[in-house]
């Protein structure tokens, strides 16, 4: 199992009232909601292997050298550092500090945590999906982006999206990403990537192809089952598309040929940390954990977490 982890702490903060606080009125929201979701998801799929992929770079550099308006809506302020300007994605204030608090949970249970130099979490969550040859792969995530990782060999690897969170989680397979999105059974999740970046997607800063929405896109990938395929029959004046939306593919071609490398995650990133993951019998450091639970408040939630787990330990 493989979790987005920014995508499910963000919504466990929106999920819950900051009015969930320690016992020192430091708010926990995130924190309790974070290790409530992997309860239920260890409950639900029973992972023998379970790895929190992190955003070590939340807006890489190869890509808005590529597109400059990627994520660019997100970005809070403009800081100095030492090697020029760093971009500091939007985050609330009650947040960032609980991430800090996160990691320390999730070192003490011993729950691994992997992620990439200069790449998203997303990039760490395609890497370790392509190369694992042994067992099945659940990815959890919020991000629709995702879906593009779906196989069946050489071992099947399936996104649960919790869009409209953990409880509602939806599983997708090949088959239901091209149910669902239209696009071409014999390839659905590259596909789907291939949709993405014809239709664009405000939330990431991409523009897409003017005049191509997702349905435009699904039938055009129907029609010629890649977007080279496309590219090329807009070039070649094929009549199956109308002359202005052939006219907008063959304008957009500089975007279509950055956007390959912007969307498709990365199946080669240098990922480092615990990418074994297998799921602790016990705490990794039981005092360390009692001392979180005490100092933070959440007892509850790490217990839920032990049961889950099937730890002897409860605190």
């Amino acid at each position: 199992m493989l979790l987005d982890g920014a995508s499910l702490w963000f919504r466990a903060f929106h999920g819950l009232p900051e009015k969930l606080t320690a016992p020192d009125g430091r708010p926990v929201n995130a924190v309790r909601g974070f290790l409530d979701m992997i309860a239920v998801l260890a409950t639900r799929e029973s992972p023998r292997r379970l790895v929190v992929c992190l955003d070590y770079d939340w807006r890489p550099q190869f890509r808005v050298d590529l597109i400059p308006s990627y994520k660019a809506h997100r970005v809070a302020e403009t800081v100095a550092a030492a090697d020029g300007e760093e971009f500091v994605e939007e985050v609330p204030d009650t947040l960032t500090p609980q991430v800090d608090m996160i990691m320390s949970v999730l070192a003490a249970a011993g729950i691994a945590s992997s992620g990439a130099p200069g790449c998203e979490a997303d990039d760490v969550i395609g890497t370790l999906a392509d190369t694992e040859t042994d067992d099945p792969v659940v990815v959890v995530s919020g991000d629709r982006d995702l879906l593009q990782v779906v196989v069946d060999d050489p071992v099947e690897v399936r996104v649960l999206y919790v869009g409209r969170g953990v409880n509602r989680a939806e599983k997708f397979g090949p088959v239901e990403v091209a149910d669902v999105y239209s696009v071409p059974p014999r390839r659905p999740g590259t596909a789907y990537a291939e949709l993405a970046i014809l239709r664009g997607d405000p939330s990431d800063g991409l523009p897409g192809v003017a005049g191509v929405g997702e349905k435009t896109a699904a039938k055009l990938l129907a029609q010629f089952e890649t977007l080279d395929g496309i590219e090329e029959a807009a070039r070649a004046g094929d009549k199956a598309i109308s002359p202005r939306i052939r006219a907008s593919i063959v304008d957009a071609s500089d975007y279509l040929a950055a956007a390959r490398t912007v969307v498709f995650v990365r199946t080669d990133a240098p990922v480092d940390g615990d990418t074994e993951g297998l799921v602790p019998s016990a705490p990794a450091d039981p005092d360390a954990l009692a001392a979180l639970v005490a100092e933070l408040g959440i007892g509850s939630s790490v217990n839920r977490l032990a049961e889950a787990f099937g730890w002897d330990a409860r605190f």
